[in-house]
């Protein structure tokens, strides 16, 4: 494994936009308001092409040990136990403080290596801003000003002497085959609560507070055999009730979660049953043609009444995507979770599953042969062959003619027609309608002139008649 390097110190002092600018990504929320990362946050540095490594960014260490803030301090202090070398950064503007000085306090007692890093010390007297800090007693100090990309170099050539030929921190694996499972929901429904239950760690803050997690964190998992990469999303609501910057940039990052996934589990609260948030959630998983997984989580604390009650509203608001699954669990007690893996495979499979063109064909043929199309204006739309056009989500390309009269019911026919032949489940269809063009369309037929003679005598003889 890479080795693995942590960014600590007290909050706003450029943390993400150190981990951004060596990762050269957006990985990180970047904001002026203080306490934006509150989770470890993982990328890798490939800046120096033969020697990668791991990157950590942590939230900021603010001297409190209750709520959030305790909660992130766990997080930075977990980050400094398994990393091979530590970047504390500093306010090269504000200059040393209190803080700073319980931090190096702290560092100094885990054993792990560290560097001084004084941040944001564009537009001031670098010497002087390094100089303040020559009080802590640290013997590698580097200036940087990491939202100019200024001594990013420099750093590196510090960094990597530093660092061993292998780590064994749970860094990011990037094996391809991993299934990609995102967790959606409104805020406050247990998404943060559930990863850390399959993760058997307090690997995200998990909060009664909405809106705890305000980034989209990925960690690696290996359960039974089967690799999968896990990603925590902050919770979406409404957008007419997003006014702070941060939390519209956490609703963005949710969506490119969504994008990048392979497999959603969107996670509802049985004791508030479907709400509207909870259906618009459900209609950007569908947009974006992901499997999707619903998990009907706190369903341990709920009655019998409650849970009917719940039951019966997810059949009647979520009959749009009545093929998606849905399982009960408590992210909590830990009930569901094997029933919940299940559904994702189920999900998995059917939404990456290879057709070939003459399986398509041959369902197509049966479909049509069971339930003609309706003739509209005289005539039947002609549906010739179809062949496989993508996975995730399956989309079969159908050819033949006058495919434009088909109407949305004999489409949405075809789609659960080939769900059912195919055993399709946890995942939307796509179909692809085209249309044989007519190689004479356009074209003028310019007569000869014998056949304009020709013309001329028979409408002479027609006239004559």
């Amino acid at each position: 494994m890479l080795p693995l390097v942590a960014l600590v110190g007290r909050p706003n002092v450029g943390k993400s936009t150190i981990f951004n600018a060596l990762t050269r990504s957006r990985d990180a929320l970047v904001h002026d308001e203080p306490g934006v990362t509150r989770d470890r946050h993982y990328g890798f540095c490939r800046l120096v092409e033969d020697r990668p490594f791991g990157l950590c960014d942590t939230g900021g260490l603010s001297g409190e040990e209750e709520g959030l803030a305790g909660a992130t301090a766990r997080q930075a202090r977990a980050a400094v136990e398994e990393a091979d070398l530590v970047l504390f950064v500093v306010d090269g503007r504000e200059g040393p403080s209190g803080l700073d000085q319980n931090i190096l306090a702290f560092l100094r007692k885990s054993g792990t290596r560290f560097f001084l890093v004084v941040n944001k010390t564009d537009g001031i007297d670098v010497q002087a801003a390094v100089a303040e800090f020559a009080r802590f007693g640290v013997e590698r100090v580097i200036p940087v000003a990491a939202a100019h990309q200024r001594g990013i170099p420099e750093l590196l050539e510090e960094i990597i002497p530093e660092l061993p030929e292998d780590g064994d921190a749970a860094v990011l694996s990037e094996d391809p085959g991993r299934i990609r499972v995102a967790f959606i929901g409104r805020p406050n429904v247990g998404k943060s609560t559930l990863v850390n239950r399959l993760l058997g760690e307090e690997r995200m803050i998990a909060s009664d507070v909405p809106g705890t997690t305000r980034d989209s964190i990925a960690v690696d998992l290996t359960r039974d055999g089967r690799d999968y990469r896990l990603i925590d999303t902050a919770g979406l609501r409404r957008r007419a009730k997003v006014e702070e910057a941060v939390e519209k940039f956490s609703a963005f990052k949710t969506l490119q979660a969504i994008e990048t996934c392979q497999v959603a589990v969107v996670l509802l609260d049985a004791g508030e049953g479907v709400t509207e948030q909870d259906a618009t959630v459900l209609g950007l998983v569908l947009n974006a043609g992901r499997a999707l997984v619903v998990a009907v989580n706190k369903w341990d604390g709920q009655d019998k009444y409650t849970r009917d009650q719940a039951m019966s509203m997810l059949e009647r608001k979520l009959s749009f995507c009545e093929w998606a699954e849905r399982i009960t669990i408590s992210a909590k007690h830990g009930t569901g979770m094997r029933e919940l893996f299940k559904a994702i495979h189920r999900a998995h499979a059917s939404a990456t599953h290879q057709f070939s063109t003459a399986e398509t064909t041959k369902a197509l043929s049966i479909a049509i042969e069971s339930f003609p199309p309706p003739v509209v204006r005289g005539h039947a739309a002609k549906m010739k062959f179809a062949h496989p056009g993508g996975a995730n989500p399956p989309t079969f390309i159908v050819h033949g003619n006058r495919l434009k009269s088909l109407s949305e019911s004999y489409r949405r026919y075809l789609e659960n027609f080939f769900r059912k032949r195919f055993k399709l489940v946890g995942t939307p269809i796509k179909f692809v309608f085209k249309e044989g063009e007519n190689p004479y369309e356009g074209k003028k037929n310019v007569l000869t002139e014998r056949q304009v003679k020709a013309k001329r005598r028979l409408m002479k003889h027609v006239k004559g008649k």
